[in-house]
């Protein structure tokens, strides 16, 4: 879409289009509808309209149904935008640090959830994207939004911007190629120079959560995120933004629970016990699974795998629980007796830390029967084992 058609969707004829297409998308062939549409508008604005509509039902997923009705996307825009729960996390978080009104920038701010979310909290923010297109499309939600009086939207080049006025940044470098995902810091838009150069102030940079620990410049946090266990992003804080004294953090959400490297005794190795625990993704990236263990009185069945032992039921947060039914060797032939005596014909597999691929082994052992069972198949005490296990 062209920055001039995103002008013309915005102007009357266009609003109108466009509530035409988004009522009737989904409950009319998307390819009669376009059409029916291009008998009486041009066929790009139609194509735009259509687009929007698409993106606005896809985007219930990351934002609240509420301003997905009314906001508008680019496909890569949505694609990087940050989910809502985050978005709100991170602004607590900042509004929390700086006060009231505190003035911040939010440099390659793509469509504008994070910009919305911190001016929600309070903050007055100023987004800057390099993307005509996208800046058009950032500025439009906050007009959308109603967010006007605390937010508005430049185009610039994020590495061109005065930051002098503002009490801190916020920056959501560009993480994907021609290629997909980009994994490599040294390959992030703009570059990871440029975001040691934030970090040496008070920022909040967005980073892949494949980060390695040893990139985490000395006094920055960084924190990993999970949304209902599901990792959903990493971010650095330095300055004023950061905490004292912790370097890495997990943060779950909705609960807002969160675990720090001050809390983590170090490794603890321990024979398997009549519990195993699973940490969540975001303690895992930080590198916390010692801390998790902490909280269940338990300790690593291996000091390179992510699987905690402990000898008792404990709630957590941090880690999903399994009751430990049986231990068998990985013998295939002795796993597929072990199910067919057991009569299982819903079978869960995990594995972590082992070679091996839970289809292929699902096949092996041919379940049958009508009952269900899980087995976590990794190493305890060196050796290949599967666990049987229930959840909690």
């Amino acid at each position: 879409m062209q920055t001039a058609t995103f002008d013309a969707l915005r102007g009357p004829a266009g609003a109108a289009l466009l509530a035409q297409a988004s009522a009737a998308y989904g409950r009319e062939d998307e390819f009669a509808l376009g059409t029916r549409l291009r008998r009486t508008h041009e066929p790009d604005l139609v194509a735009a309209a259509l687009t929007q509509a698409r993106l606005r039902a896809r985007a219930v997923d990351k934002f609240a149904p509420a301003d997905a009705a009314r906001m508008f996307f680019t496909v890569d825009g949505y694609e990087q935008a940050t989910r809502v729960a985050v978005a709100r996390h991170r602004a607590a978080r900042l509004a929390a640090a700086l006060g009231p009104g505190a003035a911040v920038a939010d440099l390659c701010c793509g469509i504008g959830g994070d910009l919305v979310e911190l001016a929600r909290a309070g903050l007055t923010v100023t987004g800057v994207d390099a993307d005509p297109l996208t800046a058009a499309v950032a500025s439009a939600n906050v007009d959308a939004l109603g967010l006007t009086a605390s937010a508005r939207v430049e185009c610039a080049d994020a590495t061109t911007v005065d930051r002098t006025a503002f009490a801190a940044v916020v920056c959501d470098p560009a993480r994907r190629g021609g290629r997909g995902r980009v994994f490599d810091p040294d390959a992030y838009r703009p570059p990871w120079s440029f975001v040691l150069s934030l970090l040496a102030g008070t920022a909040c940079v967005k980073v892949a959560p494949g980060l390695p620990h040893e990139r985490i410049p000395d006094g920055v946090e960084a924190e990993w995120v999970s949304e209902r266990g599901e990792v959903k992003e990493a971010a650095l804080w330095s300055g004023a933004l950061a905490a004292d004294g912790v370097r890495r953090r997990a943060t779950l959400l909705p609960s807002g629970a969160t675990l720090t490297d001050r809390d983590d005794p170090g490794p603890v190795v321990r024979p398997l016990g009549g519990f195993l625990y699973e940490p969540d993704g975001a303690v895992i990236r930080a590198g916390l699974v010692t801390a998790a263990a902490a909280l269940v009185g338990g300790g690593l069945l291996d000091p390179s795998i992510a699987y905690v032992t402990a000898g008792a039921a404990v709630n957590t947060p941090f880690a999903r629980g399994y009751r430990v039914l049986d231990t068998l060797p990985y013998d295939v032939k002795a796993l597929r007796r072990y199910v067919r005596e057991q009569g299982v014909g819903v079978l869960t597999v995990k594995k972590r830390g082992v070679g091996v691929e839970p289809e292929k082994l699902r096949a092996a052992v041919r379940p049958r029967g009508d009952r269900s069972a899980m087995f976590v198949v990794t190493r305890v005490a060196g050796a290949a084992t599967v666990i049987v296990a229930e959840p909690l």
